[in-house]
């Protein structure tokens, strides 16, 4: 029971992902004479950190003080401040302004940090002076230390996955072991050091793409354009492009001018590698669709970004086997005839790091490219095969243009990688605005407009 001088003090505390507190010092008074902005911008009452709370906008939301009631109690409301992925109460997304109540749960973005308004009566009143105003922003109790805080990751531990990236870590940690462990063995090594790069090379793009997919799938197209590639099923691709069609590969002595290289180029390389590439995502495509949902929607192509995260994940197979049973074995095998075994080994090490990096610019962007085309055609079937015809040309256009540039300058195989990027990255902004499912991407949650 309080006196008539008592009081009630009301507080946000900021809470874990698991409900519990996260520390003295996540406890912020409001003041009961002005409001108190939250965001990310330093200007706010309450900052959050820029790089743990990227969903959180630069002024997110406010909480305002009502003027007081009858009974001479205080309240406040909690006021969305056209937040770039919303503010929630209680688990609804909050439109406008609402009162808060004792106990209420607010949440900045769906799976963004949260707050629980709280208060407790105190039996003298609290002087606020200007510098007891920002108190908003400072720990309650400065000097005392929670266990939490001392062993963090008892109250993280479910963010470690979801925010910190522990997955791609405990990755990491597993491959350098085995790069360790695989020291005298050069072979090996090589699988081991390519294997990470595109892992490395691939999860980039998987986060910009910002949709989630099985890693069964992703790594099933990876492996089902190895099995191609060492099927027959190549030659026949190899005979129908190289052979009836004008693709085949000039010889280094054969004199040859640029034009009629490119053209050789875009037969023989960029629309023989690109179908091939393309073949596993088809088939997902045609396999999804005989699946009940959500199955179908799971592992299928149903959108752009789709096709662009099955046909990369398809690239990321081409490029490991390319360069690891084609490119580096040759160079290796060359140099240690010319200059010896530790020589050829370096050299070969040498190559395989470019390449497989490069694939960001190279395989995976025709291919994610033209996956982009693919999951456009399957949202606008009525127009499906003019879509798929530009997305074709677009992408085998890109690979003959950098296959035909190397032999000529490194500046213009520079502009060419970079204008594959670029166009891996625009096809990657526009799938995620043409998503259906963009409110539920991660990528796109980062994304303030304020």
């Amino acid at each position: 029971m309080t006196g008539k001088n008592a009081r009630h003090n009301a507080f946000l505390r900021l809470v874990s992902s698991n409900g519990s507190a996260a520390g003295p010092e996540s406890r912020y008074l409001l003041p009961s004479n002005h409001e108190m902005v939250i965001g990310r911008d330093s200007s706010c009452q309450v900052v959050l950190d820029a790089m743990m709370y990227r969903m959180v906008s630069r002024r997110h939301a406010v909480v305002r003080p009502l003027p007081l009631s009858p009974d001479r109690k205080s309240t406040w409301v909690i006021c969305d401040l056209n937040s770039a992925n919303g503010t929630f109460l209680n688990g609804q997304l909050l439109e406008g302004c609402q009162e808060l109540h004792l106990g209420d749960r607010i949440s900045l973005g769906a799976d963004g940090p949260q707050f629980i308004f709280e208060y407790e009566f105190v039996s003298q009143p609290t002087v606020m002076t200007s510098q007891a105003t920002s108190l908003s922003s400072t720990p309650l109790e400065p000097d005392s230390v929670s266990f939490t805080q001392l062993f963090p990751i008892i109250s993280t531990g479910k963010d470690l996955t979801r925010k910190a990236y522990l997955i791609p870590g405990i990755l990491t940690v597993v491959f350098v072991v085995l790069m360790f462990a695989t020291v005298g063995h050069p072979k090996a090594n090589q699988v081991i050091v390519g294997s990470y790069i595109a892992f490395a090379a691939y999860y980039f793009v998987y986060q910009l793409c910002g949709k989630t997919k099985p890693w069964w799938i992703l790594m099933s197209m990876a492996l089902t354009t190895m099995l191609i590639l060492l099927s027959p099923l190549l030659d026949f691709f190899i005979f129908v492009f190289r052979v009836i069609l004008p693709g085949s590969l000039p010889s280094p002595q054969e004199p040859i001018t640029f034009t009629e290289l490119l053209v050789r180029m875009f037969f023989g390389a960029g629309l023989m590698e690109e179908s091939l590439k393309a073949l596993p995502v088809l088939g997902v495509y045609l396999i999804a669709n005989s699946l009940p949902s959500p199955w179908r929607e799971r592992i299928g192509v149903q959108e752009p970004l789709d096709g662009i995260l099955l046909g990369t994940a398809s690239a990321v197979g081409f490029t490991l086997l390319e360069t690891l049973g084609q490119y580096v074995p040759v160079i290796t095998q060359n140099v240690t005839q010319q200059a010896g075994v530790g020589t050829g080994q370096l050299v070969g090490l040498q190559l395989l790091i470019p390449r497989i990096l490069g694939s960001v610019a190279g395989h995976m962007a025709y291919s994610g490219y033209l996956g982009y085309f693919i999951g456009l055609a399957v949202l606008k079937p009525s127009l499906g095969w003019q879509i798929l015809a530009v997305g074709y040309l677009s992408a085998a256009g890109l690979h003959a243009l950098w296959n035909a540039t190397g032999s000529i300058n490194a500046l213009l195989l520079v502009v060419v990688g970079v204008l594959s990027y670029a166009f891996l990255m625009a096809a990657i902004l526009k799938a995620r605005a043409l998503s259906p499912t963009r409110s539920q991407n991660f990528a796109t949650r980062f994304i303030n407009p304020k």
